[in-house]
């Protein structure tokens, strides 16, 4: 088992852009009741995953790789729309910021995230980093998946 430790922000400005290449994500939700479970495609990677409830800006985590083939047949039992997204992993002081640039419905909205090690943990923050939206539901994939950015 992993516990998820993450914090999100909005961006002030584009400087993150050029940085990385990104790598295009679909994503959609089979279930969001006790838990979320989610599939994945990254690039050429298939992933299930599983998260349990958030407390405070941690959870618990369980993610497996799997066929991409079985990712792709596994979004006809979807209950959401898919969200795509172009992920950048920027390495800053020691930890990876992963940039979310949103596309579709949701487009326009740009996140960064960082997994810490635990709740208390300092962090450098890059420049281009803006307000803190952790614990915003608004902002969670899963929220997005039905009620995007465009309806806001």
């Amino acid at each position: 088992m992993n516990i998820e430790i993450e914090r999100k922000f909005l961006l002030k400005n584009d400087n993150w852009r050029g940085l990385v290449e990104g790598t295009h994500y679909a994503q959609c939700y089979l279930n969001q009741k006790k838990s979320t479970i989610r599939v994945r495609i990254a690039g050429e990677h298939g992933y299930i995953t599983i998260k349990g409830k958030t407390q405070s800006f941690s959870r618990k985590e369980f993610e497996y790789e799997i066929p991409l083939e079985d990712a792709k047949e596994l979004f006809e039992f979807s209950h959401t729309a898919v969200v795509e997204k172009f992920r950048y992993k920027i390495p800053f002081a020691g930890h990876i910021w992963e940039v979310d640039e949103f596309l579709g419905d949701n487009k326009g909205l740009v996140i960064a995230e960082i997994e810490l090690n635990s709740e208390d943990e300092e962090f450098d923050k890059p420049e281009w980093i803006g307000a803190e939206v952790t614990g915003d539901k608004r902002y969670y994939n899963s929220h997005l998946a039905e009620n995007p950015y465009k309806n806001w």
